[in-house]
């Protein structure tokens, strides 16, 4: 049996939160697209969108992460919870690989630090949300842990 709540009581509030941050990144992703137009596609620009440095390819990356983050909470039936689960670690990767290459020629994102930060916030929000918004019927569900312990009080 897996560790993971379903059926949690605040799935409504984790869902919001996840549609917020998908928001964010397409907001990020649209601003961007305007503000770095007629700039290199890739590489740093020196261009900055809501506090972080960007580019062309980072814009449309994060326009099309948080697209998809939207439909599949829009869509829900645990769709949302496999797409937050696999972009919200994607994300974490593209956050590291720009952490990584910050001051050299393969920083191909533009990314600052404040870009590093906010990709890894937008990744763990991502990842705590597919914890907790799976939802499957009540008869699959099994008892809560605690009424299983004795704790009902």
């Amino acid at each position: 049996m897996a560790h993971n709540p379903v059926n949690h009581p605040l799935r409504s509030i984790y869902r919001v939160v996840g549609f917020i941050t998908g928001g964010y990144l397409v907001a990020f992703g649209i601003l961007g697209l305007i503000q770095t137009a007629g700039e290199p596609f890739a590489n740093e620009t020196g261009v900055r969108v809501l506090g972080q440095e960007s580019n062309m390819l980072w814009s449309i990356i994060t326009l099309v992460i948080g697209g998809l983050v939207l439909l599949g909470t829009v869509i829900g039936r645990n769709l949302d919870v496999a797409i937050d689960k696999y972009l919200g670690w994607g994300l974490l990767v593209l956050g590291s690989y720009s952490l990584a290459t910050i001051r050299t020629d393969a920083n191909f994102f533009g990314a600052s630090v404040a870009t590093v930060v906010v990709t890894y916030l937008a990744g763990l929000l991502l990842i705590t949300v597919s914890l907790y918004s799976k939802v499957v019927p009540e008869a699959q569900a099994g008892t809560p842990r605690q009424v299983r312990e004795g704790r009902t009080a």
